[in-house]
């Protein structure tokens, strides 16, 4: 579909502003379709242009290449993602009892799988093709990573301050958990393995209580 099909023109046309957020968001969808389907090595300017139903041209207004445009498509991935995670994941404070900690994190595990379930192309941009986009997208990568380690970590402080669950061992533990669970819906993008992601639900929960349990073992042997 072509930009003057879907933008009015003359005085019945939206202000600059929101045409230009609306260019965006298709760029965006287009752009994680190439990326999914073509990889990012083989994916161009002019094809996520071209995807999106806009001239090559306008996508230059919007992005310097395409390592700016993966680099943007992922900041927005991955603030979904975030948003997803702390909404399902419950911001009312710490839990109260282990089965309120044990909820809270079954349904931010459940949050995690689920947008990834239904933002296909957006999770293999976010968690595949992103790897092979240059220095400045690991960079991104690494600090999103580090960022769901600081919520899974500032999460068990204060549920352990209310001695519902045991403190992890480490900061390290919770970025241990954010690469397991990382590299595993990975796998599953890549693979198709298991063939619904949200199969994994279980294996991140039972990854979560080991780690949790072996933190409770250390702080006995340390007491």
């Amino acid at each position: 579909m072509s930009e003057r099909e879907t933008v009015p023109r003359g005085r019945h046309a939206p202000p600059l502003q929101v045409r230009q957020e609306r260019q965006r968001r298709r760029l965006n969808a287009a752009a994680a379709r190439v990326f999914a389907r073509c990889g990012y090595a083989d994916a161009t300017a002019e094809a996520i242009a071209r995807e999106a139903g806009m001239s090559k041209a306008t996508f230059y207004e919007h992005f310097d290449n395409k390592e700016d445009c993966i680099c943007a498509l992922f900041d927005e991935a991955t603030q979904t993602l975030l948003a997803a995670i702390a909404g399902d994941g419950g911001d009312g404070g710490p839990a109260t009892t282990r089965a309120d900690a044990r909820h809270r994190y079954q349904r931010s595990v459940a949050a995690f799988l689920e947008v990834i379930a239904d933002n296909p192309d957006h999770a293999q941009t976010l968690l595949v093709e992103i790897i092979g986009a240059g220095p400045r997208a690991m960079e991104r990568r690494d600090r999103v990573l580090s960022a769901f380690a600081d919520y899974i970590e500032f999460r068990n402080r204060e549920d352990a301050e209310t001695g519902v669950v045991p403190r992890l061992a480490s900061p390290h533990d919770a970025f241990a958990i954010v690469g397991a669970v990382v590299e595993l819906a990975s796998r599953q993008i890549r693979t198709g393995v298991p063939a619904d992601i949200r199969e994994l639900e279980p294996v991140v929960e039972r990854l979560i209580a080991g780690v949790l349990a072996a933190a409770a073992e250390a702080a006995a042997d340390a007491a």
